[in-house]
């Protein structure tokens, strides 16, 4: 029997499969490819527009039933309406193969955005046409503009009745320059349109009736191709993570040659050392939103490789003979440090079923591994481990996550990672903090600020009888502010921060002016009790709730911290009066959620995070060891 004998550059799979031009009936060229993210700010609507991409795309069919936000798979994230993992998908438009990544907009997942945009050839800039750009907008297009992208500006939610887009799109082009863009970065191109209406226009008056076509085109004409290398395998891993039937799956965008599944690779570090050897199991690509099995990775596509144990994020995949690795880009340091400590409080392990220090440390590891901004050491006892991030959102998202997993932990207050220059000089990271705020309580938030050692470096209104204020400010004196500033403004100020540098240490700041109320027995809390202590201060458990000495069941009026009974109950006679007793009633408890807790205790206290609690308590539960402690501190300082 006669073999077929196939020229260089072709195959007999399936596929998207590169073939000589002309040589069979059936043959099909390889679809030509473009690599975009999407950049924008918390709520200006990326993830929306995503949607409405896919849908005019022909991705969905017209009965197919999809969820809103449909890139925003996570729990958290839909709740909180924030988009935290970078996620990619693809669409096809005339003959094109569109690879579209959802990019995080909060700093704190600052080292998804770094990674991406090492995949992606363009990127969409898309900015509300009311709020103008945005701290979280400065820091991804900052990164953006670095590695040479060529942006396209999309002035969103254009039918918003306060919106100004002339002097939004006067605030992009000025944020370019500020931040040294090119000529050519900086004769973007500019559309305008809804992304909740599913359109775009070069007008801000429409035409709405062409749906998002011209964002479409524009990509085509204004990005260039994938860009590829010659040579053999290669890619870069960008985003990691674990399937309960293949294993450990690794994303990123194939640089030069070609994969296909059951052939042989290796795994380089940063340094060029092998990490690993191995052969792929299986290749995964994104089409819509699903990913499909394929027959061959082609230079220039996003791909998911399978079938590697040890390969990670920032590793090199590659062909046996390759020997340097792709290299990536650094990621900012950490700047805000918790302790994670085995819970040992008398209720430990009655509500999770995650409780000892190794599962937690296997956690905290899996997790490091997939997030390269994380940084996990493990403590001396072996019962607590120091988990370093970008932010006190990414760290109290990450508890959530282990929360909602079964897993029982405490933690301490966040502190901030202070660096020393060749001087010896305590350096701090100072962020940029920006507040939109009504003019009414402009003054107070310049004065809680100032108190807070930040420094105003510009006021200027935002349209609305609203201020915006720019400060910088030490990261130490914001953990905790957000609660303050809601309240000071009656809820109306929006805040948004970005690391902006580290700088000399700015001195003491005043921290919490209150003292506690302290469980001093253990038991369910009596409404009688709580009745008799609210003048003490607002309490922040319920009739009935479960309490043990040490915890923390109160905030007190004075500035020191006070044993208190809640569990003791009415004593009953058998003297009858002709008076009733009065029935009980309370003042609705403080609620406290895992940020405003992490935001307000002291640096000699803990939240337990349990699956279905989070309670406050002393580090040291019993009052006599407390004490002690307190004098060695004291003598110590002395």
């Amino acid at each position: 029997m006669q073999r077929n004998h196939f020229p260089p550059g072709t195959s007999q799979g399936r596929g998207d499969i590169r073939r000589v031009p002309g040589l069979f009936a059936f043959e099909r060229p390889l679809m030509k490819l473009r690599n975009i993210a999407i950049i924008a700010h918390v709520d200006h609507g990326k993830t929306t527009l995503v949607d409405k991409l896919l849908q005019q795309s022909g991705s969905f069919r017209e009965n197919q039933r999809v969820e809103e936000r449909a890139m925003d798979s996570n729990d958290i994230e839909k709740e909180r309406g924030i988009t935290i993992l970078a996620k990619a998908t693809s669409v096809v438009w005339k003959d094109t193969r569109i690879n579209i990544v959802d990019t995080p907009g909060h700093a704190d997942f600052g080292g998804e955005v770094e990674r991406i945009l090492s995949m992606v050839d363009g990127a969409i800039v898309l900015v509300d046409a009311a709020e103008g750009p945005m701290p979280q907008t400065k820091f991804v297009v900052s990164k953006a503009l670095k590695i040479g992208l060529r942006p396209i500006v999309a002035i969103n939610k254009i039918d918003r009745p306060d919106a100004r887009h002339q002097e939004v799109i006067n605030e992009v082009f000025d944020l370019f320059a500020a931040l040294d863009a090119t000529d050519e970065q900086l004769d973007f191109p500019i559309l305008y349109g809804s992304g909740r209406n599913g359109w775009m226009a070069k007008s801000p008056e429409g035409p709405s009736d062409q749906g998002l076509a011209p964002l479409f085109d524009l990509v085509l004409d204004h990005v260039p191709p994938a860009k590829t290398e010659e040579g053999p395998f290669r890619m870069l891993g960008t985003l990691l993570e674990a399937n309960p039937f293949l294993g450990r799956i690794v994303t990123g965008r194939i640089a030069s040659g070609t994969v296909r599944p059951n052939q042989t690779i290796k795994v380089l570090d940063r340094e060029g050392n092998v990490v690993e050897n191995g052969r792929v199991s299986k290749i995964l690509a994104f089409r819509g939103l699903e990913r499909q099995p394929i027959e061959v990775g082609e230079a220039g596509d996003i791909v998911s490789i399978a079938g590697l144990v040890k390969g990670s994020v920032a590793d090199t995949f590659c062909a046996p003979e390759n020997e340097i690795p792709i290299q990536a880009q650094p990621i900012d340091p950490p700047t805000v440090t918790m302790s994670f400590i085995v819970n040992d409080s008398p209720l430990a392990g009655t509500e999770g079923d995650k409780v000892t220090s190794r599962m937690i440390r296997d956690r905290l590891f899996k997790e490091a591994e997939g997030n390269v901004t994380l940084k996990i050491e493990e403590a001396a006892d072996k019962d607590s481990f120091y988990v370093s991030g970008r932010g006190e959102l990414q760290l109290a998202i990450l508890i959530e996550t282990m929360r909602r997993e079964g897993f029982e932990l405490a933690v301490s207050r966040p502190r901030v990672v202070f660096e020393k220059d060749e001087n010896g000089q305590l350096l701090e990271p100072i962020e940029e903090v920006v507040i939109d705020v009504d003019e009414e309580h402009s003054g107070v938030v310049v004065q809680k600020m100032s108190e807070r050692r930040a420094e105003m470096v510009e006021m200027k209104p935002s349209g609305g009888n609203r201020q915006r204020l720019v400060f910088y400010a030490p990261t130490r004196g914001l953990i905790g502010y957000q609660s303050e500033l809601l309240t000071d403004t009656r809820g109306t100020a929006i805040m948004n921060r970005l690391f902006h540098a580290y700088e000399p240490y700015k001195g003491e700041i005043a921290g919490r002016r209150n003292g506690v109320l302290i469980s001093n027995d253990s038991g369910e809390a009596v409404a009688y009790a709580l009745w008799n202590l609210e003048d003490r201060g607002p309490m922040m458990i319920e009739p009935g709730w479960k309490v043990y000495q040490g915890m923390i069941v109160g905030e007190h009026n004075r500035e020191n911290d006070l044993e208190v009974n809640v569990l003791k109950g009415k004593k009953l006679t058998n003297i009858r009066t002709t008076s009733k007793d009065e029935a009980v009633r309370l003042t609705p408890p403080i609620r406290m959620t895992l940020e405003r807790s992490l935001a307000w205790i002291e640096d000699d206290e803990l939240v337990e995070v349990t699956p279905k609690s989070i309670r406050i308590r002393k580090a040291i539960l019993d009052p006599n060891d407390r004490k002690r402690a307190e004098k060695q501190k004291e003598a110590l300082s002395a």
